[in-house]
Parts: structure tokens; C-alpha cells; sequence
């Protein structure tokens, strides 16, 4: 038997019995509950977490392609979805939904990211890193009191591999319901590559450009990758702010 051997899959055969399978995928040291025992959770991506938790697919779908479907999902919703809405997705039903909104939920209780003082940079890279390995850009904006705290953290819009449509509309309409003070944006680069281009530069002008208008300090917008950021604001970049400033 191979020691490529993962975690397994139930797969419904003809009859009603159900039987197990197991996914020849990947090595053991880059197996999900493998690397957390190893490494810890801070090395695994968020579908590998997710993957850990919903444990087993379904016939057709392993779970790791259960735990990107879910992922996607995720990453569409404002909130904490409903048990219902989660169970619409194939292969997940009201019992996974239940476990996974319950993580879901606690996870915000003891440890959200709302209250996080946010004095530099890197105080939003390390919220945000865990967009990284998305394939497509992920565009996101955080919501800040005048203390600088962190309210909400929030995935704006989603875009195509090397595009992302932003609009200072969706940008800023959660905010001003948050009765924020101040907001940062940001978004990964799927590349890696971490240089702005004229798009990032114009993005962040309109974006700047709007927030004043609308009474909001725009402090920052970082590029992102899984191994570092570029900060408009460090670089100089930012239209009347010194690198120097500190948020």
C-alpha cells in the first residue's frame, strides 16, 4: 500500500451502504492534520484548515475540492452565513454546516480581529495574510474606529486572475454603516509579484480622492503576497502623506 495515502473520501456505491476510500494525493509531511501536529495552524492555508474540519467528502468531490468550494463560498459573505445557506453547497448538508458555523462563530468571539489596534503596516498584513493563496485578486477593505481599532475586516469584491473591478461604492458602503473613522484596503497579488502597477496607482488615487469626500481617513493600501506586502504609505506613495507617518 502506498504511503501516499490521505484522508478519506465516502463514496455511496450502488447499494445503500456506504464505503471508504482514500485520496493518493499527498506526501505525509503535506497532509493538512499532518502539517498542523507538525507545524501548527499558523503553516496551513484556509483550505487546509477547512479541510481538516469537514474531515471526509462526498461521492464525486474529496475534500479538499469540498474544502475549495466551501472556501469560495466563504469568501463571498459579509458575515457568518446561516445554517441554511451553507447547506445549499453540495456535499455539505445542516449537520456539516452546523459544525462549521459553530467554529465559525466561536472563532470570532474569542479571537476576531474587531478591537486589533492597528499602529502599522504589518498590524494589517497579519490580518490578511490568509488571502494570499487566493488565485484570484481579493480586494479588501478594513474598517477603523478613531482609535484606529479594527471593526470589520471584509472581502469587497473578487476579480479575474490579473484584475480586480473596484469601485469606491462597494469600498466604502460597509464602512460608513460601521461608522468608521478610517479605512484600509488592500489586495493580493497572485503572482507574488508585489510591485504596483498604473491600475494599483489609480485605484488608490480614486479610492483616496473619495474617502475624503466622505469625511474618511484613507491610511494605507497594501499589496499582498503569502511572503510579504508593499505599503503605499511606507513608500511614499500615498498623495499628501509622508512615508514617515505613522498611522
Amino acid at each position: 500500500m502506498s504511503d501516499y495515502l490521505s484522508y478519506e473520501v465516502r463514496e455511496a456505491g450502488s447499494s445503500a451502504s456506504q464505503q471508504s476510500k482514500s485520496l493518493r494525493l499527498l506526501p505525509p509531511d503535506e497532509r493538512p492534520r499532518e502539517k498542523l501536529i507538525d507545524k501548527g495552524p499558523t503553516a496551513l492555508s484556509d483550505q487546509e484548515l477547512l479541510a481538516i474540519l469537514l474531515n471526509v467528502g462526498i461521492k464525486g468531490k474529496n475534500v479538499n475540492i469540498l474544502a475549495k468550494e466551501l472556501l469560495e463560498r466563504l469568501d463571498k459573505e459579509n458575515g457568518i452565513p446561516t445554517v441554511k445557506e451553507l447547506a445549499l453547497l453540495a456535499g455539505i448538508g445542516e449537520t456539516k454546516a452546523c459544525s462549521i458555523i459553530a467554529m465559525l462563530e466561536f472563532g470570532r468571539r474569542r479571537w476576531g480581529a474587531a478591537g486589533t489596534r492597528i499602529t502599522q503596516p504589518e498590524d494589517i498584513y497579519t490580518l490578511i495574510r490568509h488571502h494570499a493563496d487566493r488565485r484570484q485578486e481579493c480586494f479588501i477593505c478594513v474598517s477603523l474606529n478613531g482609535a484606529h481599532e479594527v471593526l470589520a475586516v471584509r472581502i469587497v469584491t473578487i476579480g479575474l486572475v490579473n484584475k480586480t473591478i473596484v469601485h469606491p461604492r462597494e469600498v466604502f458602503a460597509d464602512p460608513i454603516l460601521d461608522r468608521s473613522s478610517a479605512v484600509i484596503v488592500a489586495h493580493n497579488h497572485p503572482s507574488g509579484q508585489l510591485s504596483p502597477s498604473r491600475e494599483d496607482d489609480e485605484v488608490t488615487e480614486r479610492l483616496r480622492a473619495a474617502a475624503e469626500i466622505l469625511g474618511l481617513g484613507f491610511l494605507d493600501h497594501l499589496i499582498f503576497s503569502d511572503q510579504s506586502f508593499f505599503s503605499y504609505r511606507q513608500n511614499g506613495r500615498m498623495s499628501g502623506v509622508s512615508s514617515a507617518q505613522s498611522f
